[in-house]
């Protein structure tokens, strides 16, 4: 198949089923694959804009009615007690989404640093303050710490028994992301979907099953 080839399939099958990106293929793919949302699951979608895993930011619509709410905020500043009061009841969610990613500038070393910092974002508001111990990952994410830092609330805003799912850019620094989470987690693995891209360096980290 010519270079390309997949991502237009699903181009053409997100305008056929009304989808509005081929983006939402990759989240289908992960459910099925992983079951990460079950039924009433309260889940927390970082990222969403331009909505298309959500597929439309302003709700209800089509594919989202109203138990769904959208809120416009610098993730990289919320508290996590923000977060938690957004929750059924303010306890958490079952489920934490994040496709957020840089604009790719084109210089892979910086690309890939921020991708890993909206992780380190995305995992801190899950799990709770990144407490290091000397491993061999810590060098890794002690370098990403600052940007998470500080806020106050040591508790994550992810339910125990629950799934958090984050997007990279690849790089070397994934490795120490996986062996923290494998930690912290009963199941971690990396995806890349089909629907991605294949001028793409974007992975997704699976994290099954919070302790």
């Amino acid at each position: 198949m010519a270079a390309g080839g997949t991502a237009d399939f699903f181009y053409r099958e997100s305008l056929r089923l009304g989808y509005v990106a081929r983006s939402a293929f990759k989240l289908i793919q992960m459910q099925k694959q992983h079951k990460l949302i079950a039924p009433g699951a309260a889940v927390l979608d970082l990222g969403c804009a331009p909505g298309a895993w959500l597929q439309k930011v302003k709700v209800p619509s089509a594919h989202c009615d109203s138990r769904v709410r959208t809120v416009r905020a610098d993730v990289m500043t919320m508290m996590k007690q923000q977060a938690r009061a957004m929750s059924p009841q303010e306890r958490g969610f079952s489920v934490i989404l994040s496709d957020m990613c840089p604009p790719v500038s084109g210089i892979t070393t910086k690309d890939g640093a921020i991708s890993c910092e909206l992780g380190m974002r995305a995992l801190s508001l899950a799990v709770g303050k990144i407490k290091l111990k000397e491993s061999d990952y810590s060098e890794i994410l002690e370098k990403y710490l600052s940007s998470t830092e500080p806020d106050p609330d040591e508790d994550g805003v992810l339910r125990r028994g629950g799934n958090l799912v984050m997007k990279f850019l690849e790089n070397e620094d994934i490795s120490g992301f996986g062996k923290f989470c494998k930690v912290k987690f009963k199941k971690v693995s990396l995806l890349r979907p089909k629907a991605t891209r294949p001028s793409s360096r974007e992975i997704y980290m699976i994290c099954e099953g919070l302790r």
